[in-house]
């Protein structure tokens, strides 16, 4: 259901990709048909969007580090949060700062060696225990989980639309992005079903043993007799983390510079290293937002710590998603290239991000989850606040915005 969700977000994406290729992609997008006050919005609700999600990635690092440990029998071993997060995160800014093409390609080739080893251990395990009279049947999914769980599963695809953000540094961007976008929800869509079908085809359907661990793959080799490989995965885990940490540092780096420039924030966060190329200010304060919110999140336990992390950053890429849905069409009106087409694909994208959010939102999650969308809402709430005081105090800059944006 997700991967069929990102696929008609996709679509409405590449509907003004192949028309605007520009930095900062969806605070334009939106601003451009909704107006400056939903653009920023819609920029404000992704740049935490993107670097919630490396905070999670940054404590799933952790998470991963410990049990490729304690698969060695050396968990004593395993460092502090407060020492590997600045480690991990200084890391991933110098590559953001240095060079987009290098980082790229850094991310592209470690996300790559990533999948091949998860790939290679789940197809040993399902060939040597795998069962296919196991495989549980659809019938006996119930309907109120997957509502709920549609939230993270989304969570899991986000960031397939972030080759928008990097038009301006993509060759042919017109044909490049969107067929990046499309190509990204389709290919990881398929890797997730694949993956999850036999994960628990290897444990002979009992997925039971799955929903009620914190190291799955742990589960699934152990009951294949091969406890050795859920190190392998674990540690190509920790290289998916980086790529994955580094494409968020990316793409919301290259939305704090656009919003920079379009003065939102203070211009200084919209220059351009001489050198290098990179939004190297905008790459920093990504950077020390991502480790600030890290450290604060380091009294919780680091699974509660990542969940709330990520139930957040969705929630910033629904609204984003879902207001991508709402202009695809009327961007395509005002233009004169309206088609039926693409009203039911806007169509079934807005009710598809809509049962997302309900399904976020409801069964109500326990406490302190049931917090978390109202601490989203303070978020936003803050940023149009910010928004409405640069309009009174400072009306030239409000003119500005509206004047690039009809650009």
């Amino acid at each position: 259901m997700a991967t069929i969700a990102m696929l008609f977000v996709a679509a409405n994406i590449n509907v003004l990709a192949r028309r605007h290729a520009l930095s900062g992609s969806f605070f334009i997008y939106i601003g451009r048909t909704l107006g400056p006050f939903a653009g920023v919005m819609a920029g404000w609700s992704m740049i935490a969007a993107y670097l919630l999600t490396a905070v999670a990635v940054v404590i799933s690092l952790g998470i991963f580090l410990g049990s490729v440990l304690a698969q060695l029998g050396l968990a004593a071993l395993a460092p502090p949060a407060w020492i590997l997060a600045p480690l991990f995160l200084a890391l991933v800014g110098y590559s953001a700062y240095r060079d987009i093409k290098l980082s790229s390609r850094i991310g592209l080739y470690l996300e790559g060696l990533s999948i091949a080893v998860i790939v290679l251990i789940v197809a040993v395990v399902t060939v040597r225990h795998g069962s296919g009279a196991g495989a549980p049947p659809l019938a006996s999914v119930n309907l109120g989980g997957v509502s709920s769980a549609l939230t993270f599963a989304v969570f899991s695809f986000v960031g397939f639309e972030s080759s928008a953000t990097l038009a301006k540094e993509t060759a042919d961007p017109r044909r490049n992005v969107p067929r990046a976008v499309m190509l990204s929800a389709a290919l990881v869509g398929l890797f997730f079903v694949a993956a999850s079908y036999f994960m628990v085809l290897a444990l002979d359907g009992d997925s039971d043993i799955i929903a009620k661990s914190s190291s799955p793959f742990a589960e699934i080799t152990a009951h294949a007799g091969m406890p050795w490989a859920a190190t392998v995965v674990y540690a190509a885990a920790m290289i998916s983390g980086f790529a994955c940490a580094l494409a968020s540092i990316n793409a919301g780096s290259r939305l704090i510079f656009s919003m920079g420039r379009f003065r939102f924030f203070g211009s200084g966060v919209g220059t351009v290293h001489a050198e290098h190329r990179t939004p190297h200010r905008a790459v920093l304060v990504g950077v020390l937002a991502t480790l600030a919110v890290t450290l604060a999140l380091l009294p919780l336990s680091p699974i509660d710590a990542f969940g709330d992390a990520g139930t957040v950053a969705t929630f910033g890429f629904l609204v984003v998603y879902l207001l991508v849905c709402i202009v695809a069409p009327l961007d395509l009106k005002r233009h004169g290239e309206l088609k039926a087409r693409h009203v039911a694909v806007s169509a079934v994208g807005i009710l598809l991000m809509l049962f997302v959010i309900w399904g976020s939102l409801y069964p109500v999650p326990d406490y302190p989850m049931n917090l978390l969308p109202y601490l989203f809402l303070a978020y936003m709430l803050g940023g149009a606040a910010w928004f409405l005081y640069l309009k009174r105090t400072a009306p030239q800059e409000f003119a500005n915005i509206e004047h690039d944006l009809e650009g």
